[in-house]
């Protein structure tokens, strides 16, 4: 193991999603030569090759999708023993309550359950799923501590926003139903598929394709997102979602596609809402885990999937 650093493996990584030095040196924080660097000083201390050197963009070789399995594995644990270890002081707690989105559930939701678990000793702790609204209007009557969903640009008194992500919008197809480059699809002539009418979402995604959108008939107004990624998949029409409701219906990845919406691109945040009346660092702390939690188990996956999110997924600093 000797020559094998945390560093090295997480700009092979980067690399590995990439392809390109420059994008993995924007990514992990260094210069363009010292990425190249820890990737030769990977490569000597493991004695393979692990890229194709050749190629632009660059490519693994064999070995190197081998290694990159196990790197990725051990690189997950890291972060997650880390965020761990961020929110371990809250033994002090007596009550805690939070609300999550849906988007969530498969993958970060039950991974923040057990780290808070295991950290409220004594506590009575109650965690919800809802929607972004419902949580907003439970933040807003003080019925919960925290609440993590998506943002609706406007404040609510008493609670501070504390920003997660960005998560773009994009738009989602049956997978071979192809795609214009300049306008919305509508590829066979299927419809549009809209999320329920009460969902923050589809309030977003009128509010700024509007004109867009105008032009397709309100056939179908869907409230559960599996359900809709479902009907797409079975060809029923084409929808607009973003990479983190597109990961969670992982299962149906093998019969729909995602690409850019045309024009500038446009997307909703990601946040935690936290009681102004805090006095310690319990959000704050919360926060950083989850922005964590979503960039190794959502953002990392998502911008190996679909590269053209590059830059605007993306966790936001604190």
């Amino acid at each position: 193991m000797k020559g094998i650093t945390l560093r090295g493996l997480e700009v092979f990584e980067a690399l590995a999603s990439t392809g390109s030095v420059a994008q993995a040196a924007a990514r992990t924080g260094l210069s363009q030569p010292a990425v190249s660097q820890q990737l030769r000083n990977l490569e000597t201390a493991i004695g393979v090759e692990l890229v194709d050197h050749r190629r632009r963009p660059m490519r693994l070789t064999p070995a190197g999708t081998l290694f990159l399995h196990r790197a990725e594995a051990a690189l997950t644990e890291l972060r997650l023993a880390r965020s761990e270890i961020t929110v371990m002081d809250l033994a002090h707690l007596k009550a805690l309550s939070i609300g999550i989105i849906d988007d969530f559930d498969d993958s970060v939701t039950p991974r923040l359950a057990t780290i808070l678990a295991e950290s409220l000793t004594g506590c009575k702790f109650k965690m919800i799923t809802a929607s972004s609204n419902d949580l907003a209007a439970a933040m807003a009557e003080k019925r919960l501590h925290l609440a993590i969903s998506a943002s609706t640009g406007r404040p609510i008194d008493g609670v501070v926003e504390h920003a997660l992500a960005r998560d773009p919008f994009m738009r989602v197809a049956p997978r071979g139903a192809g795609r214009s480059e300049t306008e919305l699809p509508d590829p066979g002539g299927l419809p549009f598929l809209r999320y329920d009418n009460d969902q923050l979402i589809r309030q977003q995604i009128e509010a700024h394709l509007a004109s867009e959108l105008g032009a397709h008939p309100e056939r179908f107004e869907i409230g559960s997102h599996l359900a809709l990624m479902a009907m797409v998949a079975r060809g029923i029409g084409w929808t607009i979602t973003t990479p983190l409701g597109f990961m969670r219906a992982h299962r149906f990845h093998t019969q729909i596609e995602a690409f850019p919406l045309p024009g500038p691109p446009f997307a909703r945040q990601i946040s935690l809402f936290a009681s102004e009346d805090w006095a310690d660092d319990v959000p704050l702390n919360i926060a950083q885990t989850m922005r964590r939690l979503i960039q190794t188990h959502m953002i990392d996956p998502a911008l190996s999937d679909l590269p053209f999110l590059s830059g605007e997924l993306e966790i936001l600093p604190p």
